[in-house]
């Protein structure tokens, strides 16, 4: 097999990617009948089926799943390819940072000071899910992702966890939540804001358990802005890393509980091994 038809493999992917013929031909601008003898044409040359149909779905078979991994980095590689000439021509490109949702909003402004100077670099930030917010750096949408949890590895995804910090977790409040003379006291007779479904989380239950004690959880919250707001107007206790509320910490508007929880957050700045790595991510990463 000497030769390949990219187009063929280009059009397989869309298929692929959509699971359903005929909204991969709406958006490739095909008949579906067009779009079918493509993809019976790769078919035939690769000499596999590259899909089951179930129901009106389309379903990769184990060669169309081998394919499809093949064709992402060739197109990828493509994209990369045409980014990188754009950069000999003296531009910088944007510099595309992707931020877990729950994500430290001061943190994500540590980790981008060194480079908000800069005149020539435009930023593109998004907030989402771990998980979708890699699958856009897999396909160098993406050029670094900041989270509190390292990636697990994934066959044909190269991704690099570059932790930036540590951090001990406290619990931060007004001075007047702080009367009490140990942990167990405080989190039996103070609310706790903490945040869902996180390292964070699953800690704080296992020391309560622990501690033998039932914490009343004011409130579940996905966004540590929010767990801010909620210390700042003295409704409870916030269970956070300390940059969260470094502001008013500094300004004693919140104070930290004086008691050691156990319990750390990590901070990683994830990135996808490429050949041509954004220029600005060397000014960034330890």
């Amino acid at each position: 097999m000497d030769q390949l038809n990219y187009h063929h493999l280009r059009y397989f992917r869309a298929v692929a990617h959509e699971g359903n013929l005929t909204r991969a031909a709406e958006r490739l601008n095909l008949s579906q009948s067009a779009l079918s003898t493509q993809i019976k044409a790769l078919e035939a040359r690769l000499g596999h089926d590259l899909f089951d149909r179930v129901g009106r779905q389309l379903v990769l078979t184990e060669v169309g799943r081998i394919a499809l991994d093949h064709a992402d980095r060739i197109f990828g590689t493509g994209r990369e390819l045409m980014e990188t000439l754009s950069r000999t021509s003296g531009t910088v490109p944007p510099l595309r940072i992707g931020a877990l949702s729950t994500l430290s909003r001061n943190f994500q402004m540590q980790f981008l000071r060194p480079v908000l100077a800069n005149p020539a670099l435009d930023l593109v930030l998004k907030s989402g899910s771990a998980e979708q917010l890699l699958a856009d750096l897999s396909d160098l949408a993406l050029d670094v992702v900041l989270t509190t949890d390292a990636p697990r590895s994934a066959a044909g995804q190269d991704f690099i966890a570059h932790q930036l910090a540590e951090t001990a977790v406290g619990l931060h409040g007004v001075p007047a939540r702080m009367h009490h003379k140990t942990l167990r006291d405080l989190l039996a007779h103070e609310p706790v804001i903490v945040p869902t479904e996180s390292a964070i989380r699953t800690g704080f239950n296992s020391l309560t358990a622990r501690l033998g004690v039932q914490p009343r959880i004011l409130a579940d919250v996905d966004d540590m802005a929010m767990v801010r707001l909620l210390a700042n107007s003295g409704a409870g206790l916030a269970l956070a890393p300390p940059i969260v509320l470094k502001d008013e910490i500094a300004s004693k508007t919140l104070v930290t509980a004086p008691f050691d929880l156990g319990m750390t957050d990590r901070f990683f700045a994830i990135t996808k091994r490429r050949s041509f790595a954004h220029p600005m991510l060397e000014t960034l990463l330890p």
